[in-house]
């Protein structure tokens, strides 16, 4: 039997994707406090994904995102992390607020550590794609248009981490086509 890497090279991908999810689920949380959600995207919604990045572009003003929702056509998976919101109860001002009481009157106003745990989460699912030797690269901008459209009910302060397995990493030095205003 002969196989030819190319032919099995999204299968593997969300091999490892899969894997990545469990690396996110499984890093450690303040307080114990399970509030983070991951989700895979593949398929024809990495293409609709990178369709509403393009008018969320638009419609923003944010020229970047085209950049990226150009970037994400070519990967055959990304993994979605966010964090849905909970107070721990800690007092401990990282949010800006003297005590969680007076941050609770903010509910928009993310708890440093939900934000702290989802970077943890971030990390690891990456270390997993960096062990397979995965191309990737962590995209606020994958996340902020996936809590736009949703994908993620609940979640706030949501990242794509999008993933490739070519010769030459597509994520790093990318040449916007945009032009810059002067």
């Amino acid at each position: 039997m002969l196989i030819n890497e190319r032919s099995t090279r999204t299968e593997r991908l969300l091999h490892v994707a899969n894997e990545m999810m469990t690396a996110a689920r499984t890093a450690p949380k303040g307080k114990g406090f399970d509030i983070i959600e991951v989700l895979l995207v593949s398929g024809e919604t990495i293409q609709q994904l990178s369709a509403a990045m393009l008018d969320y572009s638009e419609k923003t003003g944010l020229k970047f995102i085209t950049r990226d929702a150009q970037n994400i056509l070519h990967s055959d998976a990304i993994i979605l992390i966010g964090t849905k919101q909970q107070i721990h109860n800690l007092n401990c001002g990282y949010c800006g607020f003297e005590s969680c009481d007076a941050k609770r009157k903010y509910p928009n106003v993310p708890c440093s550590l939900n934000t702290v745990d989802v970077g943890i989460a971030i990390g690891s699912a990456c270390s997993v794609a960096a062990d397979h030797k995965v191309d990737s690269r962590v995209m606020f901008s994958v996340g902020r248009v996936a809590l736009e459209l949703n994908y993620m009910p609940g979640c706030n302060n949501i990242y794509g981490i999008p993933i490739s397995c070519t010769s030459k990493n597509p994520f790093f030095d990318r040449i916007s086509t945009v032009p810059i205003k002067k």
